[in-house]
């Protein structure tokens, strides 16, 4: 296909959509769905998006700019008020914000929390109710019921973010919604942010879900070097940061066998992200109040 089959006909439309919603509603899973392509951390593990996300999705002329905020919480450690600040910081810049809830245990406080936020702030939101293949109609249509006497959502959609049902029709929505623009990234971009934390993520997706049982929400991980190689491969040095020398004798294991078992899995999920040959090294450091660290979690992409 030509470059001149490639460019749109008509209007381009460009702008941003921020996801907000409780911890493990679905939202990067969601963000995955809709781009085709993996740029977020998911896990069942609770607030593993600790930066703002930005991925890519295109439907018809509108580039869609999806913002994959923190979970919504309530904050007790540095991080997590930074997370949440970020989370609140992507709805304000947004040109269309969409609540994401986990539509099973219906209106919660944690979601009675974030609609007072939206009241208070006059946000205009759009309701996507998530997980509906484990849900009955008669439910889904009392869930519905329920949030939109809570709160004036602009439209609500029914969606299953793990399988795709009904994300089609949200992504025509949110294309409309987009103002008229020329395209802010190239269409072939999926993401903005840098191969240096993707990879971290990656990584990290493998530790919370090998060790999900052992090792608490301490550890972060964070690309250190990253060196392209003459053949076309890549070698990337990272660091997992634990909180206690107990954690780090779990992230080791016997023999070295847990870490080396990681780092072969990291590897693999990088080089089908990447198309390439990866070299990977991982070593364990303690740094134990790494989560109270302000430069660390600035360099992790959050605002403190």
């Amino acid at each position: 296909m030509s470059e001149e089959e490639t460019k749109p006909t008509g209007p381009t439309r460009a702008g941003f959509c921020a996801i907000i919603g409780a911890p493990n509603a679905g939202k990067s899973t969601l963000v995955n769905q809709l781009t085709g392509s993996k740029v977020s951390i998911v896990s069942h593990k609770v607030q593993t998006t600790r930066a703002r996300i930005r991925a890519i999705a295109m439907y018809d002329n509108s580039q869609i700019v999806l913002v994959d905020t923190p979970g919504i919480f309530k904050p007790k450690r540095t991080l997590d008020r930074a997370m949440v600040d970020n989370a609140w910081g992507g709805a304000g810049d947004a040109d269309a914000v969409v609540l994401l809830i986990d539509g099973r245990p219906g209106l919660t406080d944690e979601a009675k929390e974030i609609i007072a936020h939206l009241q208070h702030t006059k946000t205009k939101a759009v309701l996507v109710i998530n997980k509906i293949d484990l849900m009955s109609r008669e439910r889904l249509m009392e869930v519905a019921t329920e949030f939109n006497g809570a709160y004036p959502f602009e439209q609500t959609f029914m969606v299953s973010a793990l399988n795709g049902s009904g994300t089609q029709d949200l992504l025509k929505y949110l294309a409309a919604k987009m103002p008229e623009s020329p395209w802010l990234y190239p269409e072939d971009q999926v993401a903005d942010v840098q191969l240096r934390f993707m990879a971290a993520e990656m990584t990290r997706e493998v530790i919370y879900e090998r060790l999900h049982e052992e090792l608490p929400y301490s550890s972060t991980v964070e690309t250190e070097t990253w060196e392209e190689q003459k053949n076309g491969s890549v070698k990337i040095g990272q660091i997992i940061f634990v909180q206690r020398d107990s954690q780090k004798a779990i992230v080791l294991g016997k023999g070295g066998q847990t870490i080396k078992l990681l780092g072969q899995k990291a590897r693999e999920e990088m080089e089908r992200q990447f198309g390439r040959k990866v070299h990977l090294f991982l070593f364990v450091k303690v740094r134990e109040n790494w989560a109270e660290d302000k430069e660390r979690l600035r360099n992790m992409g959050l605002d403190v």
